[in-house]
């Protein structure tokens, strides 16, 4: 029996019953694609649920404001998928007649869309021909083939994709590529995969050679870089003030409190001696340390981030054009990252 018939087998006794998996339509697949990116089934779902339920189309999205897509989006993290979706969405509506395309030629051209996205999108939608490859088909390659090559790099691309389209079923791709993601995710897991109870153990390279922990191999990412942000929490009466983030940045484009940031970490209320604390605040305020060092890890930076309550500020609009006061009811309005909106809901303000 084939590899791919193997596969497909075990997922018809193990399969989970995902919603995006009852559905032709390539909007809503292309929906839970780039949610589930970076993201576990069981933390995404209930955003692939919000998202259907508040936008059923790609029309509706589209004609959606980018700051209400990541309102919807806030918790979710690597908030460019959200702005290239919102990207997207437009271009399916204006270049496209709202017809979310169905083939990878076409889907490829999209924002947001890589290789992986759109040969799920194709096959799961139309039954192309394209193989997935994702972290999950990369283990279980590694793993059953025994290939060591790294898969971040050129090399391991090239060789695990000509391996991943080898062992395609061409007759069944969409229901080839969902058991093969699935077996990745539940069968052969990162860690602790369970090969006393897999039915390919025998012809698993990795089982039979006892190097399961060493497959697949990835070469290390570069070091993180520390990064110390000092928020400012500023009410005036009934409203708090709040800065817009701009481009170039993480978290492009959502909101926080204002901020300063450091080169290093400071101790207690260092910060109000800081030049750029004292040319924009002044040296009369009153500063009172609220959370301090709260980590926040992203891709390549490890944030830490204290919070102050400031009083008696003045003339701060005329300081930072990207600071405006906003009404403390409108504040859950406002799309905000990860690290401000953890802070909220345990904070009193």
């Amino acid at each position: 029996m084939s590899f791919a018939k193997k596969i497909i087998e075990w997922y018809h006794e193990h399969q989970r019953d995902l919603p995006w998996r009852n559905t032709r339509d390539p909007y809503k697949i292309w929906l839970s694609e780039i949610i589930l990116q970076q993201t576990r089934v069981e933390q995404g779902m209930p955003y692939y649920l919000r998202f259907v339920e508040r936008y059923p189309d790609v029309l509706s999205f589209a004609n959606a404001s980018e700051d209400d897509i990541l309102h919807l989006w806030q918790g979710l993290g690597y908030y460019s998928r959200g702005r290239n979706m919102h990207k997207a969405a437009g271009i399916v509506r204006d270049e496209y007649q709202g017809e979310f395309p169905k083939a990878y030629d076409e889907l490829i051209k999209l924002p947001g869309i890589g290789e992986y996205t759109a040969a799920a999108i194709s096959s799961f939608s139309n039954d192309e021909a394209q193989a997935v490859l994702d972290g999950n088909v990369f283990r279980v390659l590694a793993r059953y083939f025994g290939i060591d090559t790294p898969i971040n790099t050129p090399a391991g691309k090239k060789v695990f994709s000509q391996l991943a389209k080898e062992n395609l079923d061409r007759t069944y791709p969409a229901l080839y590529n969902q058991a093969i993601m699935d077996f990745g995710a539940l069968q052969c897991k990162p860690k602790s995969p369970l090969c006393q109870q897999c039915e390919l153990q025998l012809d698993c390279y990795a089982k039979v050679n006892g190097v399961i922990a060493d497959l697949p191999v990835k070469i290390k990412a570069k070091k993180s870089r520390n990064r110390y942000f000092h928020y400012f929490i500023i009410q005036r009466d009934e409203e708090i003030l709040m800065s817009k983030r701009g481009a170039s940045d993480v978290w492009e484009n959502l909101y926080e409190f204002p901020m300063i940031e450091t080169s290093e970490t400071l101790e207690g209320m260092s910060i109000a001696a800081h030049q750029e604390f004292l040319d924009i605040f002044g040296s009369e305020v009153q500063l009172t340390l609220l959370q301090t060092n709260k980590k926040h890890i992203l891709s390549h930076q490890h944030i830490y981030a204290t919070f102050y309550r400031l009083l008696d500020p003045r003339g701060l609009e005329r300081k930072k054009i990207n600071w405006n006061y906003v009404l403390l009811k409108d504040l859950d309005k406002l799309a905000k990252h990860k690290l401000i909106f953890s802070f909220l809901e345990t904070a009193k303000l």
